[in-house]
């Protein structure tokens, strides 16, 4: 039964995003199937197979070697710091930005990642017949955050035609940053996170593909990594990442406050007139429905539902912070749908956080974003559900 309402939940994605899409006669249908067949042999794999479970385990004890590192280098700064049972999550979880962005960066300056997405991005485009820019960029984006994935193929944007600019910013909305995967897995199960970085990157273009689909003449679809770090020695790629990882610390730790306090202000508000409600519990009811769908027991699917749309209407550490008390009375299977789901940009403010990156490399094409904003909040919900659904498919 699990297993058909899956199915029914991958149509439905499919439906929805071929009847908002602009273009039917271009969907590349033959791209989507080979996409949706690899996202279903990898997670097989990786869920159902020996090697696939040491292939994760051996990647989250890098991780977890990568968080010890980190934290030496905290406790260096703040160690003397008396705090109470469970320490302080801007010291336990969101400091750990800042050692995984000077990673990026000093990699991104020895030309290694680069190297990395080029080839890789160039074997999905030749697989899947999708544009090597956007395949570029669905690889590029599993590393770097919505901003830096954008700003990395900035030399190409005189390419980027309206459908293809969608394509490039659903990538960018539709994954996470390699710098912040440390802090997620502090909070929830490293496997489940792992698993959704490759999934979202096919969801996303697929889904984005058929909204918005693309024919590109081969003069046009051109990727060039020659230019991107403009650090002149690998001191100076680890100070600047050093610099950049604390900033992105900061406004994490900016938007967790604002957003959390706002969300007891609504709920308060709720409360004046409806004793009893909250803003989470109207949204589990909301994505119930698709839940269900997803393979959520009946009996959980209020609470994921809730959890999963507090991740749009705020972000995905409000999100994830709520549900990691919750999974120790939550199914496997929920916790994994819930997992994939979450870890994602997918919410409103990364429609402002996209829009101000394209007006930044090229203001007449920021015009095209910030008419298509709200399409890209659809795309990306629709990718996270597809990733979501196919994760519980295995479980």
């Amino acid at each position: 039964m699990d297993i058909l309402l899956g199915i029914l939940a991958i149509v439905v994605v499919f439906g929805l995003a071929f009847l908002m899409s602009n273009d039917k006669k271009n969907i590349n249908y033959t791209g989507l199937g080979i996409m949706l067949g690899l996202q279903l042999v990898i997670t097989w794999f990786m869920f159902k197979t020996e090697i696939g479970a040491a292939i994760i385990n051996g990647i989250s004890a890098v991780f977890n070697k990568l968080i010890e590192f980190g934290t030496e280098g905290i406790n260096f700064v703040v160690g003397g710091i008396v705090v109470g049972e469970g320490g302080v999550f801007f010291f336990n979880v969101l400091l750990l930005i800042i050692f995984f962005a000077t990673l990026l960066s000093v990699l991104t300056y020895l030309k290694i990642l680069p190297a990395i997405i080029k080839y890789v991005g160039g074997l999905i485009s030749k697989i899947t017949g999708l544009p090597r820019i956007e395949s570029f960029n669905a690889v590029n984006s599993i590393f770097f955050g919505q901003s830096e994935a954008l700003i990395a193929i900035r030399s190409q944007f005189h390419h980027l035609h309206a459908n293809r600019l969608f394509i490039v910013c659903a990538s960018a909305m539709s994954s996470v940053s390699a710098s912040i995967v440390g802090a997620y897995i502090q909070m929830l199960p490293a496997e489940y996170i792992l698993v959704a970085l490759p999934l979202n990157m096919f969801s996303a273009l697929m889904v984005a593909s058929m909204l918005n689909p693309v024919v590109v003449p081969k003069e046009e679809d051109i990727v060039d990594v020659k230019d991107v770090s403009d650090d002149r020695s690998v001191f100076e790629a680890m100070g600047n990442g050093a610099l950049e990882g604390g900033k992105i610390a900061l406004i994490v730790a900016t938007m967790l406050i604002a957003f959390i306090a706002s969300l007891e202000l609504v709920n308060w508000l709720i409360q004046l007139v409806f004793a009893g409600i909250t803003l989470q519990q109207i949204l589990g009811y909301v994505f119930a429905p698709i839940g269900i769908l997803m393979g959520i027991p009946m009996n959980e699917v209020i609470d994921a539902g809730a959890i999963m749309g507090t991740k749009i209407v705020t972000n995905e550490f409000v999100a994830m912070l709520e549900f990691q008390p919750m999974m120790e009375f939550m199914s496997e299977k929920t916790i994994a749908i819930v997992t994939v789901f979450l870890t994602s940009f997918a919410n409103f403010s990364s429609i402002g956080i996209i829009a101000g990156t394209v007006k930044g490399i090229d203001g007449d094409k920021a015009r095209l974003v910030s008419g298509f904003g709200m399409k890209l909040l659809i795309g990306a919900i629709l990718t996270s559900i597809l990733s979501a659904t196919v994760a519980g498919l295995f479980i």
